[in-house]
């Protein structure tokens, strides 16, 4: 479903620390974060998935900070929606980036937290070049698990054109985090996104930083070595525990 959303996306005018930091790290987590990790808010469905997404490590990875602007791509079921928006606070702003609500793509949590009281700073912009040129510059543009999508065969995407669009979407010093599933190394982009639903980190690295982008840091804790990497991410053998890279990029 995701890689049909992605190329609903594109079709429709995309809208387009320190490494190696481990799980120890979220002792110094930032208190904004913490005590958006604990909302009371978040349903039991996002809270009993925090053990294996970790979001107060990946949070910290991005620096997100009270006041920030944040473009979140994709945001799903809205499991980092809602932590983003009480993390950035009420002088800062989310904006989650959808397809079109009336096309077969849509997906409708974003706008439901955008409609709770618990969430006032949540906007939800469809996916399109108007949307896109109202947005202020960005702090932060949050891709979590799609990343590997843009490389889809049925999606055609000129992945670095839009890492450039990226670019110029962030202030100078803002940030693009980038998480998804691990492919083996050498693992080609497309193939392997049709197939697997995964990507080799070394791509994504190649690609962002020929936009411009410096590469800022990584964190581990998403880390699964007892994962082969030769199944589909939603296979059941290892659905919701995959190996997965966090990297941080940041435009100069």
């Amino acid at each position: 479903m995701r890689h049909s959303i992605i190329a609903g996306l594109v079709l429709a005018a995309i809208l387009a620390g320190p490494a190696g930091l481990s799980a120890a790290w979220a002792a110094d987590t930032p208190a904004p974060i913490a005590a958006a990790v604990a909302d009371p808010h978040r349903p039991p469905a996002d809270t009993a998935r925090d053990a294996v997404r970790k979001p107060a490590d990946v949070l910290t990875l991005a620096g997100v900070k009270p006041g920030d602007s944040v473009l979140e791509i994709l945001p799903g079921a809205g499991y980092f929606t809602r932590i983003l928006s009480k993390t950035v606070g009420p002088k800062g702003h989310v904006w989650a980036a959808v397809p079109d609500p009336k096309s077969k793509f849509a997906e409708p949590a974003a706008a439901a937290i955008a409609a709770d009281p618990a969430y006032p700073n949540v906007s939800v912009i469809v996916i399109n070049d108007v949307a896109k040129s109202a947005l202020p510059p960005l702090d932060l543009i949050w891709t979590s698990q799609n990343y590997h999508d843009l490389h889809l065969t049925e999606v055609h995407t000129d992945v670095v054109a839009l890492d450039k669009l990226w670019f110029g979407m962030l202030k100078p010093g803002g940030a693009l985090i980038v998480i998804d599933h691990v492919a083996l190394p050498g693992s080609p982009a497309g193939p392997t996104a049709d197939k697997l639903h995964r990507i080799d980190p070394a791509v994504v690295r190649r690609e962002v930083e020929s936009a411009g982008f410096t590469f800022a840091g990584q964190s581990d804790v998403l880390r699964n070595p007892a994962d082969p990497h030769t199944a589909i991410v939603f296979d059941p053998s290892i659905r919701g525990k995959t190996d997965q890279f966090a990297f941080l990029f940041r435009k100069p």
